[in-house]
């Protein structure tokens, strides 16, 4: 590859803020004060030039992978999406929330697409007609949106978003799993090219369809999921769908605790049920639960429009009892470790156990129905586990095997859809038998964030000094440093060197010579803040005996080399990298 101009960054708009009085500052601020990007409005973000190199980097690599891997072909869908589509294929109710919706002046209810299953099986319905148009792998990367109640965590959990989604169509669900199985493929090798250590998980589907799903989580304390992983075999699962050995025994009938949730319309009042303290099989210390390890998938599994972020529930659901005119209802969810008897007690019309809350209306002064639920809602074969798993639970996939739960990001999700939108949509062929019987195509989707990673690498690889970009997708992978006195021509040799080492090893190193009038300290300090991999220095050592200092924060290498040496140090450190 031919290298481009010699590139500067006196020519790059570069503008870095002070570090704060505080001194704590987490990715997200580092990447506004390193100069990446600036917020426009809440969870939404303007891409400032470094910021766009790394977001173009990540769209070059993954697009290199859909293309070349998957012969993929790409494409670039309207940001804007029917309504009517939506409602037909069952969505549009089910995520009217997070949905931006207008209507044009004609009164056409339109939304700004958070996704688009719905309009690319729209429009393959009107071109692929029979078996030989298939199989079909169509991808984009292009902006979505989705109006987040709490928008945070910056590009972590945002408005307005860039991501890669592919979509592909096969005329029978085991070609579709072969497509599956080598997305997925494709997808551990993006992420190794990275060099991030993310977890492919096994994952429910949610309101998208289908059966099969997996997410690829990078753990990070900012996460929003728990993934569970085993030490001894492959098992990760992310923690709405992971199993574990329940070895867990109740100590007494009366150890237990209660939570208490409410659903969004305020109209079900939740009481969970979970043992205070159990003990690990074999013995050992007591293990105590509180209330942060509830299993807030399970239940919300069982009650789906819970209202988890409420955190005192009982003056809501008085209000709406004692405002009449709507049903009030009490649920009782039990988990599998309190005693039949303990359900038993939780219904009729003088429960032993106090299931009514003392501080509320006497319950015979309220028209309220109470049931009870201890039955697992994803697997009815499957005890109802209330509590959260735990690091130490044993695994249930092999025998010796031990279970590591921890907060991860979701960085990207892998669906088999089967015909979930093409029987909606109308999305069919005719397949070659007597018949020529139309059949709806089998479908996938699958979907890598790339605003995302951006956000999740900052946090992840920061450090004191500031962000810490992989060489694969840093804006710079390498920069030269020029102090007072050296002569530019040499720092512009330097720079040619450099980019020998690309072309002798058929791999081009993204170089930039920092020639703004800055102090030497001054830009050293912004060459840390901004994370470039490897930074080349012309200070004082090159004025007195022409070596140069060479720096690689990530990998805790600092060294006086001389020009001739230079080449064999980058090499290694790019590739180490």
């Amino acid at each position: 590859m031919i290298p481009p101009a010699l590139a500067r960054l006196s020519r790059v708009w570069f503008p870095t803020k002070k570090r704060p009085a505080s001194g704590v500052e987490n990715g997200h601020a580092k990447l506004i004060r390193a100069g990446f990007l600036r917020p426009s409005h809440a969870g939404i973000f303007h891409m400032l030039p470094l910021g766009r190199r790394v977001q173009t980097k990540l769209e070059e690599l993954v697009a290199r992978h859909m293309e070349h891997m998957l012969a993929a072909s790409r494409v670039s869908l309207s940001a804007v999406s029917s309504q009517s589509l939506w409602d037909k294929s069952g969505r549009l109710e089910n995520t009217a929330s997070e949905l931006f919706k207008f209507s044009d002046r004609k009164n056409v209810g339109y939304l700004l697409a958070p996704t688009h299953e719905e309009e690319i099986t729209a429009l393959v319905a009107q071109t692929a007609k029979t078996a030989k148009d298939l199989p079909l792998r169509l991808f984009q990367i292009t902006p979505k949106y989705r109006d987040e109640f709490r928008p945070r965590h910056g590009l972590l959990r945002g408005r307005e978003f860039v991501m890669k989604d592919l979509y592909t169509f096969d005329s029978s669900k085991e070609s579709a799993l072969e497509t599956y199985d080598n997305v997925r493929l494709v997808y551990s090798q993006i992420f190794e090219e990275m060099k991030l250590p993310v977890l492919a998980a096994k994952a429910s589907s949610g309101n998208m369809g289908g059966n099969l799903s997996h997410e690829y989580h990078l753990p990070t304390p900012l996460g929003e999921d728990h993934v569970i992983s085993c030490d001894s075999c492959n098992y990760v699962a992310n923690e709405e769908v992971a199993e574990s050995v329940l070895s867990d025994q109740v100590v007494s009938d009366t150890t237990f605790r209660v939570w208490r949730g409410i659903t969004k319309d305020r109209t079900k009042l939740v009481n969970v049920w979970y043992p205070k303290q159990t003990q690990p099989l074999g013995g050992g210390a007591l293990r105590e639960y509180t209330d942060l390890d509830i299993n807030i998938a399970e239940v919300k599994s069982i009650i789906p429009d819970l209202d988890a972020g409420v955190e005192d529930a009982l003056p809501l659901w008085s209000t709406a009892a004692a405002a009449g005119g709507t049903a009030v209802e009490l649920v009782n969810i039990v988990d599998c470790r309190l005693p039949l008897s303990f359900s038993e007690s939780l219904v009729g019309t003088k429960p032993t156990i106090p299931s009514w809350p003392k501080n509320l209306t006497p319950r015979n002064q309220v028209p309220v129905s109470v049931s009870v639920q201890n039955t697992n809602q994803w697997n009815k074969d499957r005890p109802l586990n209330l509590i959260r798993i735990q690091t130490g639970d044993k695994c249930p996939s092999c025998a010796s095997g031990h279970l590591k739960a921890e907060k991860a990001m979701e960085l990207g999700h892998t669906f088999y859809l089967g015909t979930r939108y093409s029987e909606a949509l109308g999305a069919t062929i005719l397949v070659p038998n007597d018949e020529r019987k139309a059949v709806p195509m089998q479908m996938g989707c699958y979907g890598i964030g790339i605003s995302r990673i951006l956000g999740a690498v900052a946090e992840l690889l920061m450090d004191e000094k500031g962000l810490n970009w992989p060489v694969a997708i840093a804006p710079y992978s390498c920069v030269i440093v020029m102090g007072a006195g050296v002569d530019e021509q040499d720092a512009v040799e330097v720079y040619r060197q450099i980019n020998q080492i690309g072309r002798v090893q058929a791999k081009y190193l993204d170089v930039v010579l920092d020639d703004r009038q800055k102090t030497l300290p001054w830009k050293l300090m912004d060459a840390d803040l901004a994370g470039f991999p490897i930074i080349v220095t012309l200070g004082r050592e090159w004025l007195a005996a022409k070596r140069l200092e060479v720096q690689c924060r990530r990998l805790g290498v600092k060294q006086a080399v001389g020009i001739t040496e230079l080449p064999q140090i980058i090499a290694k450190l790019h590739g180490d990298l």
